[in-house]
């Protein structure tokens, strides 16, 4: 399991767009998102650095915790 902070995360659209995002990278991927601590915990044949790359290219910031 790889947890990401992503700080920017801040609203119910931000939410839906980072889990469409990773989905579409991996289809058998399982996401968990806590918008209150802004943190996304992903369970994915993506390597952390991938994962990352998806998040950016879908607009937001992100590190591994």
């Amino acid at each position: 399991m790889i947890e990401l902070s992503i700080p920017e995360m801040g609203c119910g659209s931000c939410r839906v767009t980072i889990k469409k995002a990773i989905s579409a990278a991996d289809s058998d991927s399982k996401i968990d998102v806590d918008k209150e601590n802004k943190t996304v915990k992903v369970q994915s044949n993506l390597e952390p650095s991938a994962l990352l790359a998806v998040v950016a290219k879908a607009g937001y910031e992100a590190s591994v915790i």
